[in-house]
């Protein structure tokens, strides 16, 4: 069965805004809410280059926009490819279902020496209303 209008029916939204970062805060995005979203939230990253070492990542989701609870959550298709200078630039694409979640996400680069150029973003399907 072919989801005819899902791509013109999905949500785009930032998790991390393009950015060279130098450390791992740097690389972790702030805490969106995905309770208005159904079904499964497309996480997809694009690294550029690392400069030297590596940047590990990872969603978290938590109960509300502080962060309360904040746990790291598997993606349906496992975790993530660590990316170093060997298999740099590289994009991924992980699924989580927005039921699965506490309500909130964000991502986590970890970055080991670093700079890396990182960037995140996310599509999902808005709750139906009427």
């Amino acid at each position: 069965m072919m989801l005819g209008n899902q791509g013109q029916a999905a949500s785009v939204v930032s998790l991390l805004a393009p950015v060279d970062a130098a450390n791992t805060a740097a690389a972790t995005g702030s805490w969106v809410d995905v309770t208005a979203y159904e079904g499964d939230i497309v996480v997809t990253i694009q690294v550029g280059v690392v400069t030297a070492g590596s940047i590990a990542l990872v969603i978290q989701n938590a109960t509300d926009i502080s962060g309360t609870g904040a746990a790291t959550i598997t993606p349906n298709e496992g975790a993530w490819t660590t990316v170093t200078t060997a298999n740099d630039p590289l994009t991924q694409k992980r699924t989580i279902n927005a039921g699965a979640t506490d309500g909130f996400i964000r991502i986590v680069g970890t970055i080991t020496t670093g700079p890396a150029a990182i960037g995140a973003s996310f599509l999902a399907h808005p709750k139906y209303t009427t």
